[in-house]
């Protein structure tokens, strides 16, 4: 729902010259299988690094991508199953977090139940939706169905004030396509029609395996598709959207009243939850909630409630019946990304038993999988990257001095989280019965909606993790102008002991210092130190910065992804900074970490060199076309491949280190190199 977050995956390591194993001599930490030498680094560099790495992990049928990141996750998974299975096989006292946990993976588990169910869970809701005879039944009933886990219309959650970020706001976010991405709904080229005519056909497929007739089935998904090609018309774009003022539109209850006469929202927020202290409200996406408004005054109650129905049943679908939920990947993972076959169920089990119960999990992940040693060294390497990206602003020559001293204020002032929280989720409140699976997952729903919206113009609590310690990912907030490395990634190919600082830097440094540069890219330089949304930038500094930030989309607009499919410079643009950034720094640090006792050439490379071999093998990954075109219309990072072939020709050590010359494929002028950190 935050699309202000910037998303990338990190890992924690420490300085190899103080962590080695024993007495053995440091290696050079790039296993040189994952090669494709028949290539030219200086024509294709991420086939030359990855290209025997993608021989050796082709895409299964589960997958429609599978990266260095995908690899890592599926260890965890395991080590995350075999600790899930061994309190489930338990008896356990009732109400204790193992019993909750234990009872969620059983349910998860027991295909037989669930076959036996069918779509009983929701069959009651489904016909307490149909027996809806007054629009303005719709003020109590669309906040009882977002609780539950059921985005209709659109979303509410609480986050910090942009502009006031030591209180917290309640805040709207545009939704309602269960497309997931508006372009799908309004693009006209061969392949999205085909995705759209399949989508018809799912929906009415979906409407049957749940209860409903034929002509009904068909006539419910017009008023599906109606109703959510208007969202989608009236939904801000993905480039929009990481605008953070377009994003911020602040108004009183009575103001929203008045805008948006569809909702009583004094009732709304009653049974929403939220108390009569709250006054204001962020509405992110200012004209798609008024939209909304519209549809509700204009569409027929008839077609609003199949709308409904269908985002009850799209909702549930993966908690349902083998046959239902068969039909459900059907069209979301074979036609939408590629895929071939379903994950098997036990990994379903333990991704359920995250998201319900996620920092329970994360407390025993720690104990098990995390040395406390890890954390302390972390620290000491943030500090190393920090210093080493506020040598590179107090030398940037576009800069000036009044731009750089705020600059350097907010990188000193970065909060950072390591492993895992000070303090842990209480779940007491959490029920979990041995009823059904999907009344579960309604429960543990509505339990994270009531955690959060009790936040709700409060102040915020900085010391609060968006992320379980197991997860396999990290994060940049500009809001509390954090940056957070969870536990779970603490593994090669990002981290090893035993490879020296080319190695360790060129991965894990690299991708630290991504993170940071994200409070200085295109959003993140936007919020100041405190993480207020404000104009801290000279007007010059500013102009000589979106300048040179538009070098980058010019160069990924020209990046041609699949035939006549061309990335989006702008969308990816904070994502490719940080990239872009990531490298600069850490490269500069690693300079630093060496100068006293210089690397030597290891396994027919020079530090330097396997410093980006290292970089290019985070990026290793598979994909299959449809994905390709999936994550162009949605992701804000680049595609794997572009990571590293659009990145480094924009970084001179890389060119000195392969030595780069005017004709080889990858050269770009350097007078066409991006410029910025």
């Amino acid at each position: 729902m935050k699309g202000k977050i910037c998303v990338s995956l990190l890992v924690v390591f420490a300085m190899t010259t103080a962590c080695r194993s024993g007495n053995k001599p440091l290696e050079s930490g790039i296993d040189v299988t994952n090669l494709d030498t028949s290539v030219s680094p200086r024509a294709d560099f991420f086939q030359y690094a990855c290209g025997g790495w993608m021989e050796k992990n082709p895409l299964t049928g589960e997958y429609a991508r599978f990266t260095s990141f995908d690899k890592l996750a599926e260890n965890n998974r395991i080590r995350l199953n075999d600790l899930i299975k061994s309190i489930a096989a338990k008896t356990v006292e009732q109400g204790s977090v193992e019993q909750k946990i234990g009872d969620v993976y059983n349910l998860a588990m027991d295909s037989d139940k669930l076959n036996r169910e069918g779509y009983t869970p929701i069959e009651k809701k489904l016909a307490d939706l149909a027996t809806v005879t007054d629009r303005k039944e719709l003020s109590k009933l669309l906040p009882s169905l977002l609780i539950s886990g059921v985005n209709a219309y659109f979303s509410v959650y609480v986050d910090a004030d942009p502009e006031n970020s030591s209180v917290n706001l309640l805040q709207t976010y545009q939704g309602g396509i269960s497309l997931r991405q508006r372009d799908y709904y309004l693009d006209e080229d061969e392949h999205t029609l085909n995705i759209r005519n399949k989508y018809r056909e799912h929906v009415v497929k979906m409407f049957e395996l749940t209860g409903f007739g034929s002509k009904e089935a068909l006539k419910n998904m017009e008023a599906v598709l109606r109703i959510e090609t208007r969202l989608a018309k009236a939904a801000y774009d993905n480039v929009k959207l990481r605008d953070p003022h377009a994003n911020y539109n602040k108004v009183t209850v009575t103001e929203l009243q008045s805008l948006f006469k569809g909702i009583d929202w004094p009732v709304y927020f009653e049974q929403l939850g939220v108390g009569a202290e709250v006054t204001e409200v962020n509405l992110s996406q200012k004209e798609a909630v008024i939209e909304v408004g519209n549809i509700i005054a204009s569409e027929p109650l008839e077609s609003q409630i199949a709308y409904l129905q269908w985002k009850l049943i799209d909702h549930a679908a993966s908690y349902l019946c083998d046959s239902i939920y068969a039909t459900h990947f059907d069209f979301y993972g074979r036609v939408l990304s590629g895929k071939e076959e379903q994950q098997p169920r036990w990994k379903r089990a333990v991704d359920a038993v995250n998201n319900m119960l996620g920092e329970a999990v994360g407390q025993m992940y720690v104990k098990e999988f995390f040395p406390p040693v890890a954390k302390e060294r972390m620290i000491k390497l943030v500090a190393n990257l920090q210093n080493a990206l506020g040598e590179r602003i107090r030398n940037l020559s576009w800069m000036s001095g009044e731009t750089k001293s705020k600059a350097l204020e907010k990188l000193a002032t970065f909060y950072v989280k390591i492993g895992y929280p000070d303090k842990w989720k209480d779940y007491s409140s959490l029920d979990i019965r041995k009823d059904s699976y999907y009344d579960n997952v309604v429960r543990a729903t509505q339990f994270e909606y009531a955690y959060m919206l009790a936040k709700a113009g409060k102040p915020v609590n900085k010391d609060e993790w968006l992320m379980t310690p197991q997860t396999v990912n990290a994060y940049y907030n500009p809001a509390t102008n954090e940056i957070c490395f969870p536990a779970g990634i603490l593994q090669y190919p990002f981290f090893s002991m035993d490879a020296d600082d080319a190695f360790n830097y060129g991965a894990i440094g690299v991708v630290i210092g991504h993170e940071m540069t994200h409070g200085f890219d295109d959003q993140g330089r936007q919020y100041d130190k405190d993480g207020n949304l404000s104009d801290w930038w000279t007007e010059e500094d500013a102009a000589r910065f979106e300048e040179r930030a538009h070098v980058m989309i010019d160069f990924f607009d020209a990046i041609e992804v699949a035939p006549s499919v061309h990335a989006n410079g702008k969308f990816t643009l904070g994502e490719n900074i940080a990239d872009y950034g990531g490298l600069q720094v850490s490269f500069q640090a690693f300079r630093k970490a060496i100068v006293n006792t210089p690397l030597e050439n290891k396994d027919g490379f020079t530090p330097e060199q396997r410093f980006f071999i290292a970089y290019a093998t985070v990026w290793a990954g598979n994909i299959r076309p449809e994905e390709i075109l999936v994550r162009t219309k949605s992701d804000p990072h680049s595609l794997g491949r572009w990571r590293v072939n659009g990145a480094l020709p924009h970084i001179d050590a890389w060119y000195e280190a392969f030595d780069v010359q005017e004709g080889d494929l990858m050269f770009v002028a350097l007078e066409k190199r991006v410029s910025i950190w």
